[in-house]
């Protein structure tokens, strides 16, 4: 009867005892859990700032190119025939196409000259090394009497025209494009809109 007891006894305080160590390993796994799921969250809060300071480092960036650009357009101020304005980091010279052709023509004026004369010295002298589109645009009248298919053509042809003077004036040519916008970019009037644009990208 005392060897049952003690049998008895012993049993009941290994089953105690795994009890206590069953109810800790809950506990631990359930710590562990916590930590881990902190610790994700620390992970993501950490990757959430980082995009936030990235962000936030991209607008500084580009609101310091805008405002470069924006103060370099006075370069440009006081030509004949030319308007200046600053999108983003890009500096917009617009050209009007009355001053540089004859209606429905491709071959600049000889009065043109002039104006593009002062356009390529500001070009190399402040501009030596940044890219430059020549862009041209067209009124949106259809074309019926010229020897172009469309005011696609006009509007490239045009803008070619005015990239290879840049060129003779010493504008680097690896770093002009040639673009045609057509009739597709309309101002608020037609002699407004037909303009060749020489846009700076600034960096």
């Amino acid at each position: 009867m005392t060897v049952m007891t003690l049998a008895l006894g012993c049993d009941s305080s290994a089953q105690k005892q795994n009890g206590t160590l069953l109810s800790e390993n809950e506990t631990l796994k359930m710590q562990l859990t916590q930590a881990q799921t902190a610790l994700e969250q620390a992970e993501k809060d950490k990757a959430a700032a980082m995009t936030r300071a990235q962000t936030a480092e991209s607008a500084n960036q580009q609101s310091e190119a805008a405002l470069a650009a924006e103060a370099d357009t006075g370069a440009f101020a006081n030509i004949e025939g030319v308007t200046v304005s600053a999108n983003g980091n890009e500096i917009h010279v617009s050209i009007q196409g009355d001053v540089l052709f004859d209606s429905g023509q491709e071959g600049l004026k000889t009065g043109a000259k002039k104006a593009l004369d002062s356009v390529a010295a500001i070009l190399k002298d402040n501009y030596s090394g940044n890219w430059i589109r020549v862009a041209g645009f067209t009124d949106t009248d259809p074309i019926k009497y010229s020897k172009f298919k469309d005011n696609y053509y006009l509007g490239f042809e045009r803008a070619h025209a005015v990239r290879e003077y840049l060129l003779t004036k010493g504008v680097d040519s690896k770093f002009v494009s040639l673009s045609s916008f057509g009739p597709d970019m309309p101002l608020d009037t037609k002699a407004k809109s037909r303009r060749v644009e020489v846009i700076v990208v600034t960096p």
